[in-house]
């Protein structure tokens, strides 16, 4: 299976742009034959941005549709973060969408952050989807924080044999790649949730300035990675101005383990 790994650049309140240029990205994964492509957390509007209050669009909606239509006409599948309006409420939302442009899973993402509560509601459910490509598992950014991974590890005792997770990771506008941000915030967990069930990890960020919101003056500076059991299999360009693609190969392997069999495994990753 060959992914896309879409670092988008993403602004706030600017949809439009958004859109065109992640469909300049996909179209890119579909020339270099990917068959899934996946974008980072709230690509339409940016991560907390006030235009969510006024802007945000339900699911199926305008941007969602758009994404449809681009997987039918490239033949190929999207996973991505937009803002969805559902009822007099907003959620951060992860969508998976077929090579047919059908929504086959829709996720709320669960672990909000505080600055989060006034912008989107907290999620209820966790699910696997099943693909021609095997299992697959979503959920969002900081689900995958070391006090909420347990989402991941659910995930993966789900059957999961691909966790998929749309992301912004942002740190203050001083931090350089020498500081090496990324290591125990993100590299740390996915990479323990990637060997201890032997299944592969992608998460993909977004790049750029904060503006607006209570994150305003912050920057996202990407590094969006593709784990395996083995370690690091790609990792997108440090970089907060412009968008890059990556473009990975990973194998999902066989489920070994299922219910209480993860328990024995627990014991002897211990060494109990």
């Amino acid at each position: 299976m060959r992914i896309g790994m879409a670092q988008l650049l993403v602004e706030g309140g600017e949809p439009e742009r958004n859109l065109e240029r992640a469909s300049k990205l996909v179209r890119q994964a579909k020339i270099e034959n990917c068959d899934l492509v996946l974008l980072p957390e709230t690509l339409d509007l940016a991560w907390t941005h006030p235009s969510a209050f006024n802007e945000a669009e339900p699911i199926p909606g305008k941007f969602s549709d758009f994404f449809c239509k681009l997987a039918a006409e490239l033949d190929i599948w999207l996973c991505l973060g937009l803002t969805e309006k559902k009822g007099e409420g907003r959620y951060n939302t992860a969508i998976l969408i077929d090579n047919n442009g059908q929504i086959k899973h829709t996720y709320h993402k669960i672990n909000l952050l505080e600055v989060e509560f006034p912008f989107y509601q907290v999620g209820k459910n966790l699910n696997v989807i099943e693909t021609p490509f095997g299992n697959i598992g979503i959920n969002i950014c900081a689900d995958n924080y070391i006090n909420s991974v347990h989402n991941a590890h659910v995930l993966a005792r789900m059957g999961a044999q691909l966790i998929l997770s749309p992301s912004s990771w942002t740190v203050d506008h001083f931090i350089t790649e020498e500081m090496d941000p990324y290591r125990d915030k993100w590299i740390k967990p996915l990479s323990e949730i990637a060997s201890l069930y032997d299944i592969v990890f992608v998460s993909v960020t977004s790049v750029g300035y904060i503006v607006g919101g209570p994150y305003e003056g912050k920057k996202m500076i990407g590094c969006s990675l593709a784990v395996n059991k083995e370690g690091i299999l790609a990792q997108g360009e440090f970089n907060e101005f412009a968008g890059d693609l990556k473009v990975v190969d990973v194998t999902l392997k066989p489920l070994k383990w299922k219910g209480t069999q993860f328990d024995e495994l627990e014991k002897n990753r211990k060494g109990r």
